[in-house]
């Protein structure tokens, strides 16, 4: 690594650690995806009993535990725009351009931070969420040797990571936070699921980002699972998506004036 990408990416580390609002937006993620999770866990312990016996049999521990994942994801797309649109709201970005003329060395620097800080948080946030869920289930719980239960585990915070990363990649092309919120929110939280959950479109939801990438943190596959790939292949869709987004961003940064 140039003397001078290490210099930015240590800039970069600075910027991103000196905003009050990344560092909560990542507490944020790991608060909210435990709780929810430990909560749904526990409800879904008390119903158990009550269930038909076709959900008893694809009852997933594991997936459960990860049912946070929905609103910890809405977090990580936060802090994903923040750490780049933060810049552009503040005309900082003209200072970071003429500090950095290389604009792909700017963006990789930025990029290699704020996904190496996802993938941490992603990590330490899928192995509490599991543990804390599985704890709730008492004797349904899954253990971490069961065949798919790690790959699953992990699999949770390479999702979240992903999810960062692809909204890094939308904020790079729109530029502005509220721009790039309006458009990522509902497309994770309505769009996604009304897709996914609609008969005539599900074919076209099952291949957007999130629903692609879930499969990973799925052991037990749905009753209904005829989806067309497996937990990788799943993975590999959405780390599709995250590529064409860092392109797309890359792209209009090095064409287009700060």
């Amino acid at each position: 690594m140039s003397m001078a990408t290490t210099q930015v990416i240590r800039s970069e580390w600075t910027k991103i650690r000196s905003v009050a609002s990344t560092v909560w937006t990542l507490s944020l993620t790991v608060v909210v995806t435990i709780a929810v999770g430990m909560l749904i866990a526990a409800l879904s312990k008390s119903e158990f009993d009550t269930l038909p016996a076709r959900d008893r049999l694809s009852f997933d521990p594991t997936y459960i535990s990860f049912a946070g994942m929905s609103l910890g994801q809405l977090a990580m797309i936060v802090f994903g725009v923040l750490v780049v649109s933060n810049e552009y709201s503040t005309g900082m970005i003209r200072t970071s351009l003429a500090a950095v003329p290389q604009r792909g060395t700017f963006l990789f620097g930025k990029l290699a931070v704020a996904g190496l800080l996802a993938l941490a948080v992603g990590m330490a946030t899928g192995f509490a969420t599991f543990y804390a869920g599985q704890a709730m289930l008492g004797d349904l719980r899954a253990s971490i040797g069961d065949p798919g239960v790690l790959r699953a585990v992990i699999g949770g915070g390479l999702y979240m990571t992903l999810i960062a990363m692809f909204s890094m990649g939308v904020a790079v092309m729109l530029r502005s936070p509220m721009l790039s919120l309006g458009i990522l929110m509902p497309f994770f939280f309505l769009i996604s699921n009304i897709l996914g959950n609609v008969s005539a479109t599900k074919e076209v939801g099952r291949f957007l980002p999130d629903q692609a990438g879930s499969r990973i943190m799925q052991v037990v596959p749905p009753p209904d699972g005829d989806t067309p790939y497996g937990p990788w292949g799943g993975l590999g869709i959405m780390v599709l998506w995250v590529i064409a987004s860092l392109l797309g961003g890359y792209v209009l940064l090095k064409r287009r004036d700060a």
